[in-house]
């Protein structure tokens, strides 16, 4: 009886994910933050969009994304690299360096392998 015991809790056991260490930025409204469009929040926009491409190129950002609800905060980063590197990369941003965005990075432990599937 036992033995049939053991074995049905091990058919009921929870799955085992392989785990990796990630870094998660989340993007908020900065005090530069207007939702005018502009000349000059449009040419922040197309380096914001160039930057988060140049970052996927590296292979160092494997997710980006806007939030959709227009609350406080406005997107997110994964990051699959150092704390210090994903700091380094997303200083870069246009959109950070002007102030209207700013970045809050947390290291992430989370399930391995997310990434985006490339374009089609």
């Amino acid at each position: 009886m036992l033995l049939l015991i053991s074995a049905a809790v091990a058919q009921q056991a929870e799955p085992q994910y392989e785990m990796d260490h990630y870094v998660v930025g989340f993007l908020k409204k900065g005090p530069n933050w207007t939702g005018q469009v502009t000349e000059e929040t449009k040419k922040i926009q197309e380096g914001h969009m160039a930057n988060i491409r140049r970052m996927g190129a590296t292979g160092k950002l494997v997710v980006a994304g806007p939030f959709e609800d227009k609350g406080e905060l406005a997107g997110m980063f994964i990051f699959k690299c150092s704390l210090e590197e994903a700091q380094r990369e997303a200083s870069q941003d246009p959109a950070v360096q002007s102030g209207r965005l700013v970045l809050e990075l947390h290291p992430w432990f989370a399930a391995k392998g997310i990434k985006v599937n490339p374009p089609k």
